[in-house]
This record gives structure tokens, C-alpha cells and sequence, in this order.
């Protein structure tokens, strides 16, 4: 297997932590060259209840956090691995054989409707390169339009991994703030209260792939049963519990290139 240049794409808002680690890990460890790449240019930092190994998600009644796996998060974080990514204004694809996206509640706010973003995903689906996306980077897809599919979006027709309805932190009460672990001055994220989810992921991807396509959302997904969905040239996945199946079928798609 040749070593691949890989283009990882984090929010600046609040990654869910294990869906950057996950990958990050994985995808180097299978000897790829990674390059990290974000909107402001800034050091990807994990939402603090995404790195808490006491977190109770209220909707699943279900730990979602392993210690080991928080304390890696952390490592990163904290380290110098993360800490210079690139601008996705000043990224090309040309240089990079895949971009991986990765989730998290932020990706809603600065990736999903991103211009340079969306660029960097025509440029490597106009070259036939691996595209991926995880839980609600999924909305990047979503909301990319192709003027060569009459302005339908990129996926549709495909089979497509979507984050479900029935998992959204989604009611009256809701006020969901996206406080970030190892936030500084600089690097603060952002103040906003959204109620609840900013939107139902899986009834987008729905509408998104149309009726020949197919929109995977499996609510029984787990870490023993992830969900990760591959149809060329996209690789999709879940939600947190299927980040280590999504970084593990990239490798797999991208040794067989």
C-alpha cells in the first residue's frame, strides 16, 4: 500500500473529540501522510462534554465517552499535533489524495455551508478522489450543490450514513451551549445557544439523496454495530459510536486505489 496524502477537515466550533481522534489515529497509523485543515486556521479544540467519561447522553440513556479514549483526546489537544492546521481557503486538492471530514456539533455552523469547503470537495470529486464525512459534517454534503446535477446535491443517488432524528437533542427545554476544552482567548469558539440540534441530520440526507438514493440511519448503531456506509467516491458515517469504523474503511478504500 503507497502512502497517501490525506486532507482532515475539523470545525473550529466544537469537534466531537473522538470523531477527529478516531480517524486522526487510525489514518496515520496506517502510514498516511495527514495534513490538518480547519476554517479559521486555528487548533481544532473537542467540546468539553465530549471529553467528560461521565457524560450520560440524555437522549440514548448511554455513556458515550471512554476514558482511555478522552484521555487521547486530551493528549492531542493538549500536544503540539493539532496545533497548527491550515486555512481550507489555502488548501488544494490537487495536493492531497482524499479529504476526510470529521463531526461534530460545530460543523453545523462553520463547515456545513463553507465556501472553501465546497470548493475542495468539487476539486476532488471532479478528480475521482476519496470523499468522507462523519455525523454532521454530513451537512457539508448536504448542502453542496453540483451545477452539474441540475444543482441537486453531491450525494444524490448515493447511500449515505445519517446521524438519527430520533438521537437529536431535540425538545421545549433544550438550551445547547458548545463549550470547548482547552479554549483560550484566541481560540474561544463560539457563545451561541442553539435549542437543541441546529437541524435533523437524517431528514436532510433523506431529502439530499432523493428517491433512487439511499439515507442509512441506523438508531441501533453502537460501537460493537457501527454504521458507516460506503458508495463511491463517498465514505459515511453515523455518529461517535462508528468513528473508529469510518477511519478504518477509509484506510481499507484507500489501499485498494
Amino acid at each position: 500500500m503507497g502512502k497517501k496524502k490525506v486532507l482532515i477537515c475539523a470545525t473550529n466550533y466544537g469537534t466531537w473529540g473522538e470523531e477527529l481522534q478516531a480517524p486522526w489515529d487510525i489514518i496515520k497509523a496506517a502510514g498516511h501522510e495527514l495534513t490538518l485543515a480547519t476554517p479559521l486556521g486555528k487548533k481544532p479544540l473537542p467540546l468539553a462534554v465530549s471529553v467528560n467519561p461521565d457524560f450520560l447522553d440524555p437522549v440514548i440513556n448511554a455513556k458515550t465517552n471512554p476514558p482511555d479514549v478522552c484521555k487521547r483526546i486530551k493528549e492531542l489537544t493538549d500536544g503540539n499535533e493539532w496545533s497548527k492546521p491550515i486555512k481550507f481557503k489555502d488548501a488544494k486538492m490537487a495536493n492531497y489524495d482524499c479529504i476526510v471530514l470529521t463531526g461534530g456539533l460545530g460543523a453545523m455552523i462553520d463547515m456545513a455551508n463553507n465556501w472553501n469547503l465546497h470548493k475542495l470537495i468539487i476539486d476532488a470529486l471532479r478528480t475521482d478522489k476519496l470523499v468522507g464525512a462523519l455525523c454532521y459534517s454530513v451537512s457539508t454534503l448536504v448542502f453542496l450543490r453540483d451545477p452539474q446535477l441540475d444543482m441537486k446535491s453531491v450525494i444524490w443517488g448515493k447511500r449515505i450514513a445519517a446521524h438519527p432524528a430520533s438521537w437529536d437533542f431535540y425538545g421545549p427545554e433544550w438550551d445547547f451551549t458548545y463549550d470547548l476544552y482547552g479554549a483560550t482567548p484566541d481560540n474561544k469558539g463560539t457563545d451561541v445557544h442553539t435549542p437543541g440540534f441546529l437541524w435533523p441530520m437524517e431528514h436532510l440526507v433523506r431529502d439530499a439523496v432523493g428517491p433512487k438514493g439511499t439515507c442509512v440511519s441506523n438508531y441501533k448503531a453502537n460501537r460493537d454495530n457501527p454504521e458507516v456506509c460506503f458508495d463511491w467516491p463517498f465514505i459515511t458515517g453515523t455518529s461517535v459510536e462508528s468513528s473508529i469504523a469510518y477511519g478504518k474503511k477509509i484506510v481499507e478504500v484507500l489501499a485498494a486505489k
